[in-house]
């Protein structure tokens, strides 16, 4: 990804009938961290109180060994958050846990609902009172109406309520749920450890357990899990799957496996796609790491280019130690991505990354393969260009910050100073993807969104209508 300040989605994982749920959760949101550096928690259950912990930052800032000591039980949920609706605060830290009439619930959210708005306006009449501004805090609302005495008709009526892109993991006192939304767009997966049952946003997590992977939750699924085993309910009307590309593209961990497929060989083949579309005379093929790695692998074998380790990445350099040189944005790039100038010296170098965002930190890095002596940059982006913003979960800017949308190929190539540029085309992304290519949401290269807005948009999807931001 070219520009550092783009933010992922959420990370979700939970477990359930384990004595060291916890830790196990702990450890399932380190593995899930790339989906969220803004903040994390936890909430656990011990069959009768739901007890949570949560704070910004890293998840190993957040869960000190004392944090993690303190909280027992054998079922648990967990989260780690990037903002895409709601601020970055610790009120807005999720999971979120309510006690009501019912008894206590927790609940944590991948997605974006596109009817938040209206539904939280309609709520307020009625006399909820909000204490967050993420969009997720309407389905607790939802949940808690008075109108069904049975919890799972209060859970299905709120469910069908609600519009977007939502994976979620809910946790009662003696019940975890999943849930994904009837379109797929976000990814939610189902291991086994022992007796114990997980639920997690991306494969990774369950190797790091040592979970073993059992399937996906189909599109539109809930799974109820408790002491009687997991039931799976369809209460969704179908619909055509909408998966977001884009978790292939750049989100997801390479070795997880999502939708189905290996993360890893989905970009492989993305870079091999990319190769033949766009090929160059280079002496080497480098990636801007880690999310160009993989495509950049592909496009070596498929050219017959070598590949080269040009960049090296500082895993150590976090954003809190990069905050008092905000002015120099080469240092910024030069603190987290170093040429190796030995590689590149006197060389025509293909550059492979996963997009391009703004352009201005792609710009930076480019820059410094040049001061590292390469006589000619070929910039490869392994997606197509980025053109429209994006309503179901992942922060994409507004029109007029996307450089594929206010300048044209060549000028951009201008702008980021490279010899050629090229992006791989909607089809050859496509054809990377052994599914049905209709599954799969697109709308941030096309524009063609799969959900209709209409009279459920939100005030935040209504403002970029007006603004010619946004097709439906």
């Amino acid at each position: 990804m070219s520009d550092d300040v783009i933010k992922e989605h959420c990370g979700l994982f939970g477990v359930f009938n384990h004595s060291e749920a916890p830790r196990l959760t702990h450890l399932g949101l380190y593995a899930l961290q790339h989906r969220g550096e803004e903040s994390a928690g936890m909430v656990v259950s011990d069959g009768q109180t739901l007890r949570g912990f949560k704070g910004m930052g890293l998840v190993e800032h957040v869960f000190t060994n004392a944090a993690v000591a303190d909280l027992r039980g054998t079922s648990a949920i967990g989260h780690t958050r990037y903002s895409t609706t709601g601020s970055s605060q610790l009120k807005n830290a999720q999971p979120l846990q309510v006690d009501y009439s019912r008894g206590s619930l927790a609940i944590a959210h991948n997605g974006n609902l596109i009817n938040a708005w209206l539904l939280r306006d309609e709520l307020e009449a009625h006399g909820s009172i909000f204490q967050t501004t993420v969009d997720s805090e309407v389905i607790l609302h939802l949940m808690a109406r008075p109108t069904f005495r049975r919890f799972e008709d209060a859970l299905v009526d709120s469910l069908l309520r609600i519009a977007g892109a939502f994976s979620l993991v809910i946790l009662r006192e003696e019940e975890l749920i999943g849930v994904r939304d009837p379109s797929g767009f976000r990814p939610l997966c189902i291991g086994r450890l022992g007796e114990a049952t997980i639920l997690a946003s991306e494969t990774c997590a369950l190797d790091l357990i040592g979970a073993t992977f059992e399937r996906e939750l189909e599109p539109g699924e809930v799974v109820v899990i408790n002491k009687r085993g997991l039931r799976s309910l369809k209460p969704f009307p179908p619909l055509t799957p909408s998966s977001c590309i884009f978790e292939h593209v750049y989100f997801a961990r390479p070795d997880s496996v999502v939708f189905g497929e290996s993360v890893h060989m989905v970009r492989q083949r993305l870079g091999r796609q990319l190769a033949k579309e766009h090929p160059v005379a280079a002496d080497l093929v480098m990636a801007i790491p880690d999310s160009g790695n993989s495509a950049a692998l592909g496009y070596s074998h498929e050219s017959g280019i070598p590949l080269e380790i040009g960049m090296a990445r500082n895993h150590y350099a976090g954003r809190t130690f990069i905050q008092p040189l905000q002015e120099s944005r080469d240092f910024q790039v030069r603190v987290k991505f170093n040429p190796v100038r030995e590689v590149l010296k006197g060389k025509r170098v293909i550059v492979v990354d996963d997009s391009i965002v703004r352009g201005t930190t792609c710009k930076a890095r480019l820059k410094s393969i040049r001061e590292a002596g390469a006589t000619e940059i070929h910039m490869r982006v392994s997606c197509p260009p980025i053109k429209h913003p994006c309503f179901y979960g992942i922060d994409f800017p507004t029109k007029k910050e996307l450089i594929a949308c206010t300048h044209t190929l060549e000028e951009t190539r201008r702008f980021l100073e490279v010899d050629s540029l090229g992006y791989l085309s909607l089809e050859g992304m496509l054809g990377a993807v052994s599914g049905p290519k209709d599954h799969y949401c697109t709308a941030c290269y096309s524009g063609r969104y799969p959900l209709p807005f209409g009279g459920q948009a939100d005030k935040y999807i209504l403002e970029r209508k007006t603004t010619g931001e946004l097709k439906t």
